[in-house]
Order: structure tokens, then C-alpha cells, then sequence
């Protein structure tokens, strides 16, 4: 058996396993481990198992090593403790709440404020289901109370939560900077213009859903003073500058991403202590939160790591390079094969899950192409977050089903979020057209 027949043997078992719930990260050390021993112990052509020991024990082990002690991945704890750290200090709330006082007299504005509170809290912690849950709790009973439709207040949220998969700092392009080998920093920074672009089309939708039913959404609230607004602009200026110290300072060339999500977490936590928001006891629970999470990712990322090496010894990516090439697929077929093959997925697995099967094939093709790697990955990371939307396993859909309970069931969710799926298929349209929307801030960063 060839190793090009073990490593699609190797993927077919792979969808088997994650379609059975089986955990991502032992399926991929599971298959990989088994799909890298066959290819070892036949070799020779021979079937010769006391030889692939050794050479398979020692991919295992030497991958995940040098890995677990990779630089750039030291910034996946701080970034999540950042966001946890936040939430405790009430940080991420208050743009919420400033939001939500500056939009309260415009009809569907505490809708416009959860977006923009989730863009704030995606500004901060760097995670979709993270910010989706957070901003579930906080916002989505809010509008509830107030008399919204419960496909707005739902769906207005979960589309907002994902955000964090696009708006820097983000978990997902640093697994994708890891495994590409490029620049966090351009990474971060070139995902800043479509998350606004994403975030105002999201805004937008809002706004045209209640002009065309005006039921959706209570009347106007009575507009807040010019001093409440003030006072609330002011409760948010926390936000504000950790936002403005991961971006100006990874764009001006102050920081790297590692040192500035570490001058974020010091800032936080100070600013967190001064305000009297931040005890002792959060702050631990914040630690212990970062401590489960990180763990998880960080399994994740070895066992795909694993997988990757082990996908490079089938031969499969150089194979399907070459298939491609003799199929005289023009660079604009090619990208809506990639397109097509990334939403067909995200409809079904996880955003992590959907970057390391496809990563090891996709990058070579992307390559051969011409393409640019910082730019293919804000697509990338695009098309991940529309997954975390996409019917029928929208991930950020049923996190925040499980937040609200029985008064939203996923059915609801799903029935308002086709609105904004629709406005996430513009914004691709344009990051793949127009790849300056990406490139052009993340040309200037060194």
C-alpha cells in the first residue's frame, strides 16, 4: 500500500471519528500515530512493523515538543487570560453598556449595542465561543426584557460573537500563523479592517430588519443625557486602550504580538485593581479559567501539529498540487473550490478542526498559485467564522442557545441568522476580490 492510499485512508477515518464526537485532539494523535506506523513499517514494500517503532515514536514526541515550546505560542495564554481577566473587571461590560447608552433612543440600538459590545470584547479575548457565551449572558435577556423578538436578540449576538474569530488579537490566526510560518503581527493586523467592515455590515442588517418590521424591536427608549453619555464614555476608555495597545502597538512597530498581549494582561489587571472591580478571588478564577482553556488548545494544537507531520509523509499535498496544475484551474476557480470545501465544512466541524485538515493540503495549492498567505489566512478565518454560523452545526448558534435556555431554542437562532449569514458572503466577496482590504495596513508592519 502506497502512502498516498494510507493518508486518504487516513482523512476518511479522521471525518469518521470527529463525525462521531469523537475529542479532535485524540482523533488526530489516534490516526496520525496509526497512518504515520503503517508508512514506516512499509517502507520497504515489506510489511515490517519493528522498524516503524522508533521512527513513529519519535515524530510523536519530537513534534509535540517542539511545539509546546514554540515562542509564538506563548501568546495564546496570555490572550486568553487577557479576555478572562477583562470580563472579571467588568472591562468587557462596560462597552456594552456605553454602547447601549449612546444608541438607546434609535429603535434597535441595545441590538447595534450587543454587536458592538461583542466587537469590544473581540478586541480583547480573542475568542468567538468565548465572546458569544459572554455577551449571551449580558445582553441577549437584556433585549429579552425589553420586548425584542427573539430571533433579533439572539441572532444579533451570535453573529456578533463571532467577531473574535476576525478582529485582532484572534486564537484562530495564531494557529494559523504557527502552521503557516508568517507574521502573527501582519496576521492581526490585516484582520482589522474586515472585522469593521463585518461589524458594520452586522449593523446594518439591524437596521434594515426593523424598517421592514418594525415589530421586532420596542419602541424608542427615552435618549440618555449628555452627561450619562459622557459617564459612559468614560467607563469604557479600559477597553479602549488595551485595544489601542495590541493594535498601534503591534502597527507601530512597538511591540511584537507576544509582548503586547503581555503589556495588555499587566494593564488589564492593574486597571482591573484600581477600579475596585478586580479581587483577589476573581483574578484567580481568571487565572484558573485561562489554565483549562490554554490546556485544551494547547492539546489541540500538538496532536494537529502531529497530524500535519504525518500528512507530509503520504505525499498527498504534493499529489494534489500537481492534480491541480494539470487540471488548468484558473486562480479564481481554484479560490471558490477552497471557498466552497471551507463552508461545506464549517457546517459540520469545529474552526480548529477545519484548519488542520485542511491547512497541510491547502497552503502548497495556495502557494503554487502566487497567492499571499497573509491575505489567504483573513480569508481563511472568514470563511471559519461564517462556519460558526452556518446550519446545521453552528457552533456559536448553540453556545448561546445554551446561555439563554428554553427561551431561544437553536430553531429561533437559526431563523434570524440567515441575515447576517448573508452580509458575511458580501464582506468574503470583497476580501477576495479586493485583497487590499487586507493588505494594506499589514504591508506597513514590519
Amino acid at each position: 500500500m502506497d502512502p498516498a492510499t494510507i493518508g486518504l485512508i487516513a482523512f476518511a477515518f479522521m471525518l469518521i471519528l470527529l463525525a462521531m464526537r469523537v475529542p479532535i485532539a485524540f482523533a488526530l494523535i489516534g490516526v496520525a500515530t496509526a497512518a504515520a506506523f503503517m508508512i514506516f513499517a512499509l517502507r520497504t514494500g515489506t510489511f515490517m512493523p519493528e522498524r516503524a517503532f522508533r521512527a513513529t515514536s519519535a515524530m510523536v514526541f519530537s513534534n509535540s515538543f517542539d511545539l509546546i515550546h514554540s515562542f509564538d505560542l506563548s501568546m495564546i495564554p496570555l490572550f486568553v487570560a487577557l479576555g478572562n481577566i477583562a470580563y472579571k473587571a467588568g472591562i468587557t461590560t462596560a462597552v456594552y453598556n456605553s454602547a447601549r447608552v449612546w444608541l438607546v433612543q434609535l429603535r434597535g440600538g441595545v441590538a447595534m449595542a450587543s454587536v458592538i459590545g461583542c466587537g469590544g470584547f473581540s478586541a480583547i479575548s480573542g475568542s468567538s465561543v468565548a465572546c458569544a457565551s459572554t455577551m449571551g449572558k449580558i445582553c441577549t435577556p437584556e433585549m429579552l426584557r425589553l420586548g425584542y423578538d427573539p430571533k433579533l436578540a439572539t441572532s444579533s449576538v451570535a453573529a456578533g460573537g463571532t467577531l473574535g474569530s476576525l478582529i485582532p488579537p484572534s486564537v484562530l490566526f495564531i494557529i494559523y500563523a504557527i502552521f503557516t510560518e508568517t507574521s502573527v503581527s501582519k496576521l492581526f493586523v490585516a484582520g482589522v479592517l474586515p472585522g469593521i467592515l463585518t461589524l458594520l455590515g452586522f449593523l446594518l442588517v439591524i437596521a434594515a430588519w426593523i424598517a421592514m418590521d418594525p415589530k421586532v424591536a420596542p419602541a424608542k427608549e427615552a435618549p440618555a443625557s449628555l452627561e450619562e453619555k459622557i459617564q459612559a464614555a468614560k467607563e469604557a476608555w479600559p477597553a479602549a486602550l488595551i485595544f489601542l495597545i495590541i493594535v498601534v502597538g503591534i502597527y507601530g512597530g512597538f511591540f511584537t504580538a507576544t509582548a503586547a498581549a503581555a503589556v495588555s494582561v499587566v494593564v488589564t489587571t492593574a486597571i482591573g485593581f484600581m477600579q475596585r472591580r478586580l479581587s483577589l478571588p476573581d483574578l484567580w478564577h481568571a487565572v484558573r479559567d485561562t489554565v483549562i482553556q490554554t490546556s485544551s488548545l494547547f492539546i489541540v494544537a500538538a496532536a494537529a501539529k502531529i497530524f500535519v507531520s504525518a500528512i507530509a509523509l503520504t505525499g498527498i499535498a504534493p499529489a494534489l498540487v500537481q492534480a491541480v496544475s494539470e487540471a488548468q484551474l484558473s486562480p479564481a476557480m481554484l479560490l471558490f473550490c477552497i471557498c466552497l470545501v471551507y463552508i461545506l465544512l464549517g457546517m459540520f466541524l469545529d474552526p480548529i478542526g477545519i484548519m488542520v485538515l485542511t491547512l497541510p493540503l491547502m497552503i502548497p495549492l495556495v502557494e503554487a498559485n502566487g497567492m499571499d498567505l497573509i491575505w489567504f489566512g483573513v480569508v481563511v478565518v472568514k470563511l471559519l467564522e461564517i462556519g460558526l454560523i452556518t446550519p446545521p452545526v453552528g457552533l456559536n448558534v448553540f453556545v448561546l442557545a445554551n446561555v439563554v435556555g428554553k427561551e431561544a431554542p437553536v430553531g429561533t437562532i437559526f431563523a434570524g441568522i440567515w441575515r447576517f449569514l448573508a452580509v458575511d458572503l458580501v464582506v468574503l466577496a470583497l476580501i477576495v476580490s479586493f485583497p487590499a482590504i487586507s493588505l494594506i495596513l499589514s504591508e506597513a508592519v514590519k
